[in-house]
């Protein structure tokens, strides 16, 4: 076996021996199960004694199984020896990364520790910051360093980070969702994962939420890459699927999020959050280009609207507008407000759309939409046609 498996080995059954042991995660698999996907391990306390628990990560399902504490470097060294071509061991000394490649050549490195000390076997976690700045995930994504420090490129992306799970916060305690102790949340287009994270590890473990946590990316790469991240932190209800928002079933969602999901996209989030009677609905919508060659002018306003630029502005005006009155129709308080800007583009306005336990008549809002329509000469709009299946 190569120097540096062994030197990840050995340094597995040194934390376990001196109680430094934290987490374990195995990933990259790339052996003869063709539904294995990966490992998580942890120690937990039974009547029995210390054990070594393994999670075996399949494609439909999972399972369990305990070990002796003095069997895990011989466990770990078979499921390497298997197929799992990467490693994460983090311990109170240090954190360790092993990658294997196809050729059996390995690459061991080591970083300073995520964790000052190791959890207790209930793995309760008590934090004061809405996002705490130590986390793996912010480190794995760039945002962070081994200290804990925001990379100088990255204090706007940080600064968002921040502002939606600060907003998240007050939503969800407006809303019906405020005592609910269980939560099944979707991220539609969830792309690199930095605001799925973040807000995963928030309601899960600040919060103390059952969160059940789903982020839908089309891009088969960053699945893969956020899937190993999340077993690495060990947020084992926190999953990545290869699926675009058209095609993605949500199911019964109490939370759905789109953020910048391009044009009609965000019309095909908001349905599905609408169809699955979701008490929150949170968008920030991007690139609204459906309306804009199909708007006439209004005769007041046709030496105004030859401006590109004004046009533009009058499309995503009238866009996230109608977006909103369709929600209200269908029972939902809306709010539209600026969110923070991003590094990645200028839109920064979140639609919000939070169910109402009384749904009022909203007829009204109906007659207000056909006389936009009218007024701009809109044959139709994407949400709206969506909705007439219901």
């Amino acid at each position: 076996m190569p120097d540096d498996v062994e030197k990840f080995l050995d340094s597995l059954h040194t934390s376990l021996a001196e109680a430094h042991f934290v987490r374990l995660t195995l990933g990259n698999y790339k052996g003869s199960d063709a539904h294995l996907q990966r490992v998580h391990a942890r120690r937990i306390s039974t009547k029995k004694g210390d054990r070594f628990f393994i999670t075996y990560r399949y494609e439909t399902r999972d399972t369990a199984k305990n070990y002796p504490v003095s069997e895990a470097r011989e466990i770990v060294a078979n499921l390497l020896d298997s197929g799992f071509r990467s490693g994460h061991l983090f311990t109170t000394e240090r954190d360790l990364q092993l990658e294997i490649s196809s050729k059996g050549k390995s690459r061991l490195s080591t970083a300073k520790p995520t964790f000052k000390s190791a959890p207790a076997a209930s793995h309760d976690r008590e934090k004061k910051l809405l996002v705490d700045p130590h986390a793996f995930y912010l480190r794995a994504l760039g945002i962070t360093n081994d200290d804990g420090k925001v990379r100088d490129k990255q204090h706007d992306k940080w600064r968002q980070i921040n502002k939606f799970v600060e907003i998240l916060t007050g939503l969800i305690d407006k809303s019906e969702l405020k005592d609910r102790t269980s939560l099944r949340v979707v991220d539609m287009g969830s792309g690199k994962g930095y605001l799925t994270f973040a807000a995963y590890d928030y309601l899960a473990n600040v919060r103390g939420i059952d969160v059940e946590f789903t982020g839908v990316e089309a891009r088969p790469d960053l699945v893969e890459k956020c899937n190993d991240i999340a077993d690495a932190c060990g947020f084992e209800k926190l999953k990545f699927v290869p699926c675009t928002i058209e095609s993605f079933d949500a199911g019964d969602v109490d939370i759905l999020i789109a953020l910048h999901a391009c044009d009609t996209a965000t019309d095909d989030a908001i349905y599905k959050g609408i169809t699955a009677k979701a008490g929150l609905i949170i968008t920030v919508p991007c690139c609204q280009h459906e309306l804009r060659p199909q708007i006439k002018p209004p005769a007041m306003l046709r030496d105004i609207l030859k401006h590109g630029v004004m046009l533009e502005r009058t499309a995503e005006t009238l866009t996230d507008g109608i977006r909103s009155l369709l929600m209200e129709r269908e029972g939902y308080a809306t709010k539209l407000f600026e969110f923070v800007a991003t590094e990645h583009t200028p839109k920064n306005n979140m639609l919000v759309g939070t169910r109402l336990a009384r749904r009022a008549d909203t007829s009204r809002f109906a007659a207000e939409i056909d006389e936009i329509k009218a007024a701009y000469g809109l044959e139709h709009q994407h949400l709206e046609e969506l909705l007439q299946k219901l």
